[in-house]
C-alpha cells in the first residue's frame, strides 16, 4: 500500500516595511518567526526592511538573528550616553567632500553672482522698515512676533547681498540631501557579504528604488526578475538606493541614473511580488511605522523624525489597505489569488531615536506582536484555497 503523500509546505513571502530607527521591529519579528520554525522563499523589501532583511540572509545560519542585531547595534545605532548629546546615527553623516566640492563649483561659475547685488530691493527695504518704525499703532499696541521674523526675513536678509549669495548656496549648489550614505567600498558596507544572498539555496530577495530619470520604481533582486523594471543584483549602491530619503540623504547614482527611496512609493511592491511569484500560499507583512506612533515634537530631532515617519507611516498604511482590498475586489479579467495575509501589527510605543535602547525596546515589542500574530494564524487552522487575513499583534491604541 503505497504512503500518503506528504502534505506540501506553503509557500510564504514576508514584506519588511521602511521606518529607520524602528528596524528593531523587524528583528524581533523575525526572531520570534524563526524560533517557530516559519521560513520564507521570498522576500520582499524596502528601506530599512531591505537592511534587515539582506544582512539577515547573508548571516551565517543559525546566527541570523544575532548577527544582524550585532550589525545593527555596532554599526548603526550609538549608545545611549553618547547618542544623549550627539542624536545622530553612526553611518549618515554630512558628505564634506561633495559639499565642498560644490561649494568650489558654486564659486567659480560668474552667473552664480547674477542678481546678488539689487539696489531697487535694498531702497526699497529701507522705505519699507521706515514706514514700518513710523506707524504709531505698532508702536502703541507694541511689535507682533510674526510680523518682526517676516520683517527679518524680506527687509533684513532677502535684500543683504551676502546673505544672498550664501543663501543661494545653500540651496541651489550641487548637494542632493544633508548627508551621505552610499560608500560601496567602506568597511561597514563591505560587512555585508552580498554574493552570499547570490547562493542558489538562498530565497528570493528583491528591494525598490526609485529612478528620478525614469520617474518609475526600480527593482534589484539577488536573481533575475521577469518585471521589466529590475535593473539588475542587489549590492551596496542599490542598498543605499532604496533608503535615499529625499533631502535626508543623497541621490544615488547607479548606471548614470540617479535614484532615492522607493518606499514612499510603494511599501513593499505588492503587485509585483504576486506578478513574479503567483503561486504564493501566504504574505506575512510587518510594517514598522504607523501614524499613532508621531509625537509632539519637543526640539528639532523630534521634528526631523515626524518628517520621515509619518509619511513613511500613511503611506504604508494606504498601500496595506488598498492591498487587501485588490485581492477581495479584483479587476475585471484579473486572476484572484486566494491566500493567506498575516499583517503583523506594528508598535506605537517605539521611538525615532537611533540609541541601543530603542534597538533593544523594538526588539522585544516586535517578538512579542510576532508571538501574537502566530498564536492567531495557527488558530486560524489551514485555509487553502480561500482568501483570508488575519492580523496579530499588541493594540496600538
Amino acid at each position: 500500500m503505497a504512503k500518503p503523500a506528504k502534505p506540501r509546505s506553503p509557500k510564504r513571502a514576508i514584506t519588511l516595511g521602511g521606518g529607520g530607527p524602528a528596524a528593531g521591529l523587524h528583528i524581533g519579528v523575525l526572531e520570534a518567526l524563526r524560533a517557530a520554525n516559519i521560513t520564507f522563499d521570498v522576500w520582499s523589501l524596502s528601506c530599512i526592511g531591505a537592511w534587515v532583511g539582506i544582512v539577515y540572509n547573508q548571516s551565517d545560519a543559525g546566527k541570523e538573528v544575532e548577527q544582524t542585531y550585532q550589525f545593527f547595534r555596532d554599526g548603526v545605532f550609538r549608545d545611549d550616553e553618547s547618542y544623549e548629546r550627539f542624536p545622530i546615527n553612526t553611518v549618515f553623516g554630512p558628505d564634506w567632500f561633495t559639499a565642498t566640492r560644490a561649494m568650489m563649483e558654486f564659486a567659480s561659475k560668474s552667473n552664480n553672482y547674477d542678481n546678488i547685488w539689487l539696489p531697487h530691493r535694498m531702497m526699497d527695504s529701507i522705505k519699507e522698515s521706515i514706514t514700518m518704525l513710523m506707524d504709531s499703532r505698532k508702536r502703541r499696541r507694541g511689535w507682533d512676533e510674526g510680523d518682526v521674523n517676516r520683517w527679518i526675513l524680506n527687509q533684513v536678509m532677502a535684500p543683504n547681498p551676502f546673505v544672498r549669495y550664501l543663501t543661494s548656496m545653500m540651496y541651489l549648489s550641487n548637494v542632493t540631501g544633508l548627508s551621505r550614505i552610499n560608500y560601496p567600498n567602506s568597511d561597514f558596507m563591505k560587512g555585508i557579504k552580498f554574493e552570499k544572498i547570490k547562493n542558489p539555496e538562498k530565497p528570493s530577495i528583491f528591494h525598490n528604488a526609485w529612478n528620478l530619470d525614469l520617474k518609475e520604481l526600480a527593482f534589484f533582486s539577488n536573481r533575475p526578475m521577469k518585471d521589466s523594471r529590475y535593473k539588475g543584483d542587489i549590492s551596496a549602491s542599490t542598498l543605499c538606493a532604496c533608503s535615499a530619503l529625499p533631502f535626508i540623504e543623497e541621490t544615488v547614482t547607479i548606471d548614470r541614473q540617479a535614484y532615492c527611496e522607493g518606499a514612499l512609493v510603494d511599501t513593499v511592491n505588492f503587485q509585483s511580488l504576486l506578478e513574479e511569484h503567483p503561486d504564493l500560499d501566504e504574505i506575512w507583512i510587518n510594517r514598522i511605522v504607523d501614524a499613532a506612533q508621531i509625537r509632539k515634537p519637543n526640539n528639532l530631532h523630534d521634528a526631523l523624525a515626524n518628517l520621515c515617519q509619518l509619511f513613511a507611516a500613511t503611506v504604508g498604511e494606504d498601500d496595506v489597505r488598498l492591498f487587501k482590498y485588490h485581492l477581495k475586489c479584483p479587476l475585471p479579467g484579473e486572476k484572484s489569488w486566494n491566500g493567506t495575509v498575516v499583517e503583523i501589527q506594528v508598535q506605537s510605543k517605539i521611538g525615532f531615536e537611533w540609541n541601543h535602547s530603542n534597538l533593544d525596546l523594538g526588539r522585544e515589542l516586535g517578538k512579542e506582536a510576532a508571538g501574537n500574530a502566530i498564536a492567531k494564524y495557527h488558530d486560524a487552522g489551514n485555509g487553502s484555497g480561500e482568501l483570508r487575513f488575519i492580523q496579530g499583534g499588541v493594540a496600538l491604541r
